[in-house]
Parts: C-alpha cells; sequence; structure tokens
C-alpha cells in the first residue's frame, strides 16, 4: 500500500505542476499578463485560433484529474490507517528474563576478640 501511496503522490504532484502551468499560459481578458510571457503566443501559432479553447479544456481535464487522484490518495490513506491500526493496537510479546539464584544472605565474618 505504502508503494500505491508513493506513486500516487507523485502523480498528484505532476497534476499540480501541469495545471499550474497551463493556467499561467492561458491569456488574460486583457491580452497581457503572464500569458504572454510564458509562451502564449507561441501557443496561437501551434493550435490557430482554438487556443484559449485548448488551453481551457487541458485546465479543466487537469482539474479534474488532480481532484480524483486527491481522492484515490485519500482513499488510501484510509485504509492503511485502518489496517495498521489492528496491528499496533496489539500487546507486544515481552519474553521472561531467566531466573536467577537467589542471592544469599550475607553472613558477618567473624569478629575475633581483642588481645589485652
Amino acid at each position: 500500500m505504502s508503494l500505491l501511496i508513493g506513486i500516487l503522490t507523485f502523480v498528484l504532484v505532476l497534476t499540480s505542476l501541469f495545471m499550474v502551468l497551463v493556467v499561467l499560459m492561458q491569456r488574460a481578458k486583457s491580452d497581457g499578463g503572464m500569458g504572454s510571457a510564458l509562451g502564449g503566443g507561441s501557443m496561437e501559432s501551434t493550435f490557430g485560433a482554438e487556443t484559449s479553447n485548448v488551453l481551457s479544456g487541458a485546465t479543466i481535464k487537469a482539474a479534474i484529474a488532480f481532484f480524483v487522484v486527491s481522492f484515490a490518495l485519500y482513499l488510501c490513506h484510509i485504509y492503511q490507517a485502518k489496517h495498521h491500526e489492528a496491528i499496533d493496537t496489539a500487546l507486544p510479546a515481552v519474553m521472561a528474563p531467566a531466573a536467577r539464584p537467589a542471592p544469599q544472605p550475607a553472613t558477618p565474618a567473624p569478629v575475633e576478640p581483642k588481645k589485652p
């Protein structure tokens, strides 16, 4: 499941970058702004007069892909959280330490009488 989450995260990042670039390439209503700086003029020569329709369609498709991948990633995280919960709540098995002999009480050393 972690592999699927990693792949979906990578696809989400790529979709996000594509959507940002497509939005920035669109021309503003006043024919200025970032669209002309990022190649809006070259898009017109490539797609003709239909440039705004092509970029608008690409934006809509990228937004749909973004939401679908985000929702799939959300569902994967929920699935992973529910299945790890059962494993994490189990008590760990603890091994009892080896039995050691009980310590013997210390016997005091015999005291020798003092010589006068």
